[in-house]
């Protein structure tokens, strides 16, 4: 016999039985019903950002002109205010320099220059002492020949006629005429040192002749006692050394502490052969304390002095002292 119930007809509910069918007394949902509802849900889904880019509008025409008018704008009064800030620092530096270039003359100099000057002048002479001596060098350390200045050295020199004249010394009013060999006479020094030009260029040189000292004590100054002489009362000596050239147009001073430095010396040998005219023949200046514009070429007068003596190069404008 057949069972009386019917297998369900409905798709949805193949096993037919009341778990997967709708309860009894409900009826069953056909399929178009069930698309209607998955198409209603669909629809209520939140929508997905595209992942393309969105579209770049172009810039108003006007918005963008009156930026680009603001700009210049901004830019012309920058210009405007930088070229008045330039001109008004020329102004000031002109100004400035017409003030210092006006005032009155010391030694040749304006004031303001001259105190300057005379500022570098003061550290260099307290940091000079008998015990800072110039570095020297090894003979394989000397330079090649350098050549540089020629005020006072005109003329060539005759050698076996040149004489040196000394003013200012003990118990004697005229001045007295030495020859070359009244200097070679004195106890003779070498060194090798660095001559250093104010230009900013040096060369290693080796030296000999007669310390100062040596020659001063042979060729005694008046002292300011009236007393004997003596390199143990330097209070007592006379401030200053002048030198100049035989043509008077090459001259510098020296202060006595420069003056009585062990490495000051009256030169007639230049690396290992007598000075040549260019150098100074027959007798120069070496003090590698100072710069060159110190080192006098050609001796022709040594004048114990007072009163501070002239110098060449603090007439144009450098320091009188001019220490390294």
């Amino acid at each position: 016999m057949s069972d009386p119930r019917k297998q369900s007809d409905d798709p949805g509910n193949p096993a037919g039985g009341p778990e997967s069918g709708s309860p009894r007394g409900e009826p069953a949902m056909d399929s178009a019903a069930l698309h209607v509802e998955s198409t209603s849900a669909e629809a209520a889904k939140p929508e997905v950002a595209s992942s393309a880019s969105p579209a770049v509008s172009p810039p108003d025409p006007q918005a963008l002109e009156e930026w680009n008018r603001q700009v210049r704008r901004r830019m012309r009064i920058q210009s405007r205010r930088g070229f008045l800030g330039l001109g008004a620092g020329l102004l000031a530096g002109i100004g400035a320099f017409e003030w210092l270039t006006t005032r009155r003359d010391i030694d040749g100099v304006p004031w303001p220059f001259r105190k300057t000057l005379e500022v570098n002048e003061q550290l260099a002479h307290d940091y000079l002492t008998s015990g800072r001596l110039s570095p020297t060098f090894s003979k394989d350390r000397i330079s090649e020949d350098r050549v540089n200045g020629d005020v006072g050295l005109d003329d060539d020199v005759d050698v076996s006629a040149w004489k040196l004249q000394v003013e200012g010394l003990a118990g004697q009013d005229e001045p007295l005429m030495l020859d070359l060999d009244a200097i070679k006479k004195l106890p003779r020094m070498e060194m090798i040192t660095e001559f250093k030009c104010i230009e900013g260029w040096s060369v290693i040189v080796q030296w000999a002749g007669a310390r100062l000292t040596d020659f001063m004590k042979a060729y005694p100054p008046t002292t300011r006692s009236g007393g004997a002489f003596s390199l143990n009362h330097v209070e007592d000596l006379p401030p200053y050394v002048s030198m100049e050239t035989p043509d008077s147009e090459y001259y510098v001073g020296l202060d006595m502490e420069s003056a009585l430095h062990p490495q000051t010396m009256l030169c007639y040998e230049r690396n290992g052969g007598p000075l040549s005219q260019d150098h100074g023949a027959p007798l120069r200046l070496v003090i590698p304390v100072k710069y060159g514009v110190k080192n006098l070429k050609r001796i022709g007068t040594i004048r114990y002095a007072s009163l501070r003596p002239a110098d060449y190069w603090a007439e144009r404008g450098y320091d009188w002292y001019i220490g390294l």
